[in-house]
């Protein structure tokens, strides 16, 4: 469940029991994600839906699951000491609080381009009715597929008719680059990493999953409540991308949504058109914690 802590003030100071209870309450909570994530990772068992997660992001689990009070927050109290460990970090008459002076002035400019690449988005009207193509895209006339493991719902010919029978609209670069070559003429934009800022609206499913690696490309600086809610959003998402794939997850509990039907089309762009309005709220606290950062940094 979304995290119901507020946002923390820009500046404040948290006694030890009450970042204590809160650095809990945000381990127990990733640990349901997790958790199962390195079980699978002992035994060597890949998972086509969840391992995205954390293979595509390059989010580590551990860092997950550690706990940041964000930008402006001091943590006081013996126990605060241990933060000095981690990058980032220094202490202050009050407590230990994020260094802002640790962030790299090469990476000024990238801060930059996420806040306004997050402005842009907020601003520019959602775009629907994609019915998540790109997946299909992907395995569009060639024998090599991303889940070979998997079985895909239809043979090749037929999977070919349903891509080639609907119009592909994808404006999501990173799923862009995804596509086969026999798949990429069929689009009808063409985007370039270049393109991103114009092209990237928030009725796109993985723009708003990539709100969680903004997120997290931002730590210790974002409040840890804020990366775990974005996560909990690009979990429900991925789920929903994959079930609308052309693979047969059904063995793993996936029921699929079959947008080469009307009815299947109708589900997805209902889950589409949620995922948006849920993304509205994060991106904003997001925004904000761009928008402090750069104003620390001067």
């Amino acid at each position: 469940m979304p995290s119901d802590l507020q946002p923390s003030p820009l500046s404040c100071i948290l006694a030890e029991p009450d970042w204590q209870a809160r650095r809990a309450g945000h381990v127990a909570r990733v640990q349901e994600w997790t958790g199962p994530h390195q079980a699978r990772a002992r035994l060597q068992h890949k998972h086509p839906v969840y391992d995205f997660l954390f293979s595509y992001y390059h989010f580590r689990p551990g860092q997950l699951e550690t706990w940041h009070p964000g930008l402006g927050v001091t943590i006081a109290g013996a126990s605060a000491e241990d933060y000095l460990a981690l990058p980032g970090y220094h202490r202050t008459a009050e407590g230990i609080t994020a260094d802002p002076a640790w962030y790299k002035p090469e990476r000024h400019e990238g801060l930059r381009w996420i806040t306004q690449l997050l402005r842009v988005t907020t601003e520019r009207p959602p775009s629907f009715g994609c019915f998540g193509l790109h997946e299909w895209a992907m395995v569009y006339r060639t024998p090599e597929v991303r889940h070979a493991a998997w079985p895909l719902r239809f043979p090749p010919d037929e999977l070919a008719a349903i891509v080639e029978a609907q119009t592909i609209r994808c404006s999501h670069f990173d799923a862009f680059r995804f596509f086969t070559d026999a798949a990429r003429p069929l689009n009808r934009l063409q985007p370039s990493k270049l393109d991103i800022p114009h092209l990237e609206q928030r009725g796109c499913l993985h723009a708003n999953m990539d709100l969680y690696k903004w997120a997290f490309k931002l730590a210790p600086y974002t409040p840890s409540e804020l990366i775990a809610d974005a996560f909990e959003l690009a979990c429900e998402i991925r789920e929903t991308d994959m079930r609308a794939s052309p693979y047969d997850l059904r063995s793993l509990g996936f029921e699929p949504i079959p947008i080469e039907t009307p009815e299947g089309r109708i589900q997805y762009e209902t889950l589409q058109r949620n995922y948006s309005e849920r993304g509205i709220p994060l991106r904003a606290r997001l925004l904000t914690a761009c928008e402090a950062l750069v104003a620390a940094l001067g």
